[in-house]
C-alpha cells in the first residue's frame, strides 16, 4: 500500500511547520485540505497529469484513509503543491526551496505527460527518400510462414 491521503495532507503541514506532533489538526481542517488535495489533483488530470489517483465525482466520496495511488516518484511533488495551496490560509510563508522543489516537480511531471515514456511507434517513419508518399513504412507481416502439402515453402500470396 502506498501513502494515503492523510499522511500526504499532513506531509504538506509538516512542510509549513505544523506538524501534527506540534499542532494538533482538527477535523475541520483536514477535511479542507483533502477537498484542496482533491481538487488540484483534477486539476492535473484534466492538464494530462494522470498519476492514478482516485479524484471524487463529489467531496463526500472522498475519505482521508483512502490510498491515494501515487508512484513514489509523485508523492513530494504533490504534497510541496499543497503546502503551496493550504499556506495562505494559515498565514504561513513556504520556504523558496519548497516552492522551486513544488515547482520543479510539477514541470518534470507535466514533461512526462506531455512524452509518455512508453509510447512506441510499430513501423518506422519513412524518412526523405520516401516514395511511397506514406509517413511510415508498412508495417511488417509476422504471420507464420505457410508450406504447401509436399512440405515446401509456400512463397504466393
Amino acid at each position: 500500500m502506498g501513502w494515503t491521503k492523510q499522511q500526504i495532507i499532513e506531509q504538506a503541514f509538516a512542510e509549513l511547520g505544523l506538524a501534527a506532533r506540534v499542532f494538533d489538526l482538527e477535523d475541520e481542517e483536514l477535511e479542507d485540505a483533502l477537498r484542496r488535495l482533491d481538487t488540484m489533483m483534477g486539476t492535473w488530470e484534466a492538464r494530462g497529469i494522470r498519476l492514478g489517483y482516485p479524484v471524487p465525482s463529489s467531496p463526500d466520496d472522498s475519505d482521508l484513509d483512502d490510498d491515494s495511488n501515487l508512484p513514489a516518484g509523485a508523492v513530494e511533488t504533490v504534497y510541496l503543491n499543497l503546502a503551496v495551496r493550504i499556506a495562505p490560509g494559515y498565514g504561513k510563508a513556504v520556504r523558496i526551496e519548497s516552492r522551486m522543489a513544488a515547482s520543479d516537480g510539477y514541470d518534470a511531471l507535466e514533461r512526462v505527460a506531455a512524452m509518455p515514456r512508453q509510447q512506441q511507434l510499430r513501423s518506422i517513419p519513412a524518412g526523405a527518400g520516401n516514395r511511397w508518399c506514406r509517413p511510415f513504412t508498412p508495417v511488417p507481416d509476422d504471420s507464420p510462414l505457410q508450406v504447401d502439402e509436399a512440405g515446401n515453402l509456400d512463397l504466393q500470396e
